[in-house]
């Protein structure tokens, strides 16, 4: 089987490294164009490139693929790499850019989408970062039909991961990028003998995954510890959940929950106590003891060796 791949970030080189490994025919990968990246903002190619060269795969990187929008040159050279592939399948993970319907209708069987979640449920475009927000117990991965909508296209295949209390979005991330990879190459095998049943989307559950907003990250310490701590996994590795002292920007990574001991009539973003154990801050609800931290600049790091250097006591606020 020929397929065309399409995705940018780690999540979707997974997959393409199992297709690749699988045996699949992959004539054309699109990815998108190298961004200015590091202190040096240098230009660097995005993880399915970097794998795509290794391996001696075509490599494309339009701009867009509407022959009707802003690079239209672009959208007509990939259309003519698009056809040339003759591809059964078009494969997308994660491209970042909208197929228009000439890319839907090109491949024999279509275009795929692998999905981090068990839609309906976070359509869109963090459904890692909102799942683990929202306090979900689990989520998973649906390979999906793709139509023109937003992450409506009929189910083909899904399979449910657990969210345990320690999972960050990065921990998340690598265990669900396994399973989309794993995924896929079941459903393309499938594909191939006419073994799929699609199944289309229930209309009730539905809820989006809006983008990252960085503004999201500042920590609102009127909210319960729990919420709180929930949004400090979400944002880990990007973009971070912060706090501010003294005109200083504070990471915060990780974290204990401690529902029962925020004492009456202090602040919310007090700190309560400080050792070699945790900085125990008040929240709305209960209090959190924060663990792992990184100044501006700085590495994180545990709490004992952060104190090393930047000072904290009981008393201070966060926030102000």
């Amino acid at each position: 089987m020929r397929i065309i791949f399409a995705g940018t970030p780690e999540f979707a080189r997974v997959a393409l490294a199992q297709l690749h490994a699988a045996g699949f025919e992959i004539p054309l990968v699109l990815t998108q164009p190298d961004r200015p990246a590091g202190r040096g903002l240098k230009l660097q190619a995005s993880p399915v490139k970097q794998f795509a060269l290794t391996k001696g795969l075509p490599v494309a990187q339009p701009r867009s693929l509407r022959l009707d929008g802003k690079y239209p040159d672009d959208a007509a050279a990939a259309r003519v790499a698009i056809e040339a592939a003759r591809a059964d399948a078009m494969v997308v993970a994660a491209y970042g850019l909208i197929l228009p319907q000439w890319v839907l209708d090109m491949p024999r069987l279509g275009c795929f989408n692998i999905h981090a979640s068990l839609l309906p449920r976070w359509r869109g475009a963090a459904p890692i970062h909102r799942a683990i927000e929202a306090g979900d117990l689990q989520t998973g991965v649906t390979i999906m039909q793709m139509d023109a909508g937003l992450d409506t296209g009929d189910m083909l295949l899904a399979e449910a991961l657990p969210i345990t209390p320690q999972d960050s979005t990065g921990r998340l991330h690598d265990r669900l990028a396994l399973l989309g990879g794993r995924l896929i190459v079941e459903a393309l095998e499938l594909a191939a003998c006419g073994g799929l049943r699609p199944v289309k989307q229930p209309e009730t559950g539905v809820r989006y995954a809006r983008k990252i907003d960085k503004l999201e990250a500042v920590v609102d310490w009127t909210q319960p510890a729990e919420v709180i701590g929930r949004r400090i996994r979400a944002f880990d590795p990007f973009p971070g959940a912060h706090t501010s002292l003294g005109g200083e920007t504070i990471k915060l990574w990780c974290y204990e929950i401690e529902s029962d001991s925020r004492p009456s009539g202090v602040d919310c973003g007090t700190i309560l106590s400080v050792n070699g154990a945790g900085v125990r801050v008040a929240c709305g609800q209960g209090a959190l003891r924060l663990t792992e931290l990184q100044r501006a600049g700085g590495k994180r790091l545990n709490v004992a060796d952060f104190l090393r250097g930047f000072e904290l006591a009981p008393g201070m606020t966060f926030g102000k």
